[in-house]
């Protein structure tokens, strides 16, 4: 029994440090280091420095020029902050300008008009260089000379008659007038510059007035107007002062073919058929950019 004792003794001494070993194998996770990833959602552009936080940089989409950096808008996804190109944009424009034109050039040694105009447009973007706009104007111009027959004698001084023999006693003619145009430009972007090349449609509305008969008496004023459609086209260049203003300096040319003054109450024609008066001018404006999406 003696014996038998000391031989179990002997092997619990042998076994006891084997099965320590085996439960400190065991507990060898209570010292694992666990590192928990989260998603991290960005509701505000905020001006913080992260700390001890990892992620993925943000790629930008549809990368832009700096010098175009106003067209970019920022919009806030649950993945993160995607960058876009703004595509449309739109806004105003005035300026003054020259217009140089043959029309009176009996009447006036004065042949250059000073006025002003004002415009809407909008704009698009079809590269990363080039883009597209669209624009109309409306232009007041000043009158280089005066004809008026109750003052002084003039080259149109008389009677006219209608295709149907009713009698017109001339009036007063000047080349003061109205302009509407519509053009469509074609833009290259170069650093702060951006020169264009256009195509137009305008039309001047010039006045002559003449004493018409009412009533078999020749005792009314009325107004003859010339309503014709004209194209030409344009070259300038724009350069950009700030984000959104710019100052541009146009030049543009066209014909008025076969002008004539009408009224809707009277069949008449001042001028012969196939006239051709051409037309040019030179303005330097200011835009503003409104807007854009």
């Amino acid at each position: 029994m003696t014996f038998k004792k000391i031989v179990l003794f002997f092997f619990f001494l042998i076994l006891y440090p084997l099965s320590s070993q085996r439960k400190k194998t065991d507990t060898v996770y209570v010292y694992e280091k666990v590192i928990v990833h989260d998603t991290i959602y960005l509701e505000k552009p905020l001006k913080i420095k992260p700390v001890d936080i990892h992620f993925t940089p943000s790629v930008i989409s549809n990368p832009v020029p700096v010098q175009q950096y106003e067209y970019i808008s920022l919009v806030d996804t649950a993945k993160g902050i995607v960058i876009q190109a703004r595509k449309f944009e739109y806004g105003a424009e005035a300026g003054i300008g020259l217009k140089n034109s043959n029309w009176a050039k009996e009447s006036s040694q004065k042949r250059q008009q000073t006025g002003f105009n004002a415009g809407i447009w909008i704009s698009r973007s079809i590269s990363k260089r080039f883009s597209i706009m669209l624009s109309a104007h409306v232009y007041y111009w000043n009158s280089t000379f005066d004809l008026d027959a109750n003052k002084a004698e003039t080259w149109l001084d008389g009677y006219y008659f209608t295709e149907d023999r009713q009698p017109l006693l001339f009036q007063k003619f000047n080349d003061k007038h109205m302009e509407y145009a519509l053009q469509f430009k074609l833009f290259y972007e170069w650093k702060k510059f951006r020169p264009f090349i256009g195509f137009l449609v305008n039309q001047n509305v010039y006045k002559m007035q003449f004493m018409v008969p009412e009533n078999n008496v020749l005792n009314k004023l009325d107004d003859f107007k010339s309503k014709e459609i004209n194209f030409g086209y344009s070259l300038g260049v724009q350069y950009r002062i700030m984000p959104k203003l710019l100052l541009s300096l146009e030049y543009q040319e066209y014909k008025m073919r076969n002008i004539s003054l009408k009224n809707s109450s009277f069949n008449f024609d001042i001028f012969k058929t196939n006239n051709t008066f051409a037309e040019r001018k030179i303005s330097l404006g200011i835009s503003y950019s409104i807007s854009g999406w």
